[in-house]
């Protein structure tokens, strides 16, 4: 049996969450397989090095898919629907980097029984890959 996130009574502004990934390879090629999106500066090393990054980075969107299993599975958790998520890139991120999205809940709207949350996304040298803002919806 599975166990419900946090309610929206049981959540405090302040409190904080995250999850860790290092991207691999294989993540960038799913990717790409699972988006369609093979452009060559992900899938070309040759390619990649005339552009300004001098080598493959990955996906943007793979990064910011880190941010589901904060809000699936860490807080507010299992129940919890994303209403709003937006996301400003920072640095890129480069095969091998590993990524923490972290979520602090910023405030609770009561007459929607939401939660205003800010993201950041950080590389293992600590440096700013990500940032940005969601909304969601705990479970009931």
């Amino acid at each position: 049996m599975y166990q419900k996130g946090k309610t929206f009574d049981q959540i405090a502004v302040g409190e904080k969450a995250s999850f860790t990934k290092t991207i691999t390879e294989t993540d960038i090629y799913l990717y790409a397989g699972i988006s369609g999106d093979f452009n060559p500066l992900h899938v070309d090393e040759e390619y990649a090095k005339t552009t300004p990054f001098k080598g493959r980075i990955a996906h943007g969107g793979l990064a910011g898919s880190l941010l589901a299993p904060v809000l699936g599975m860490k807080l507010p958790g299992l129940g919890t629907m994303a209403l709003e998520v937006t996301q400003k890139y920072r640095s890129p991120v480069f095969p091998g980097d590993t990524i923490t999205c972290t979520v602090e809940v910023t405030e609770k709207i009561a007459r929607m029984k939401a939660v205003d949350m800010k993201i950041l996304w950080t590389n293992q040298k600590g440096e700013t890959i990500a940032k940005g803002n969601c909304r969601v919806l705990p479970p009931a």
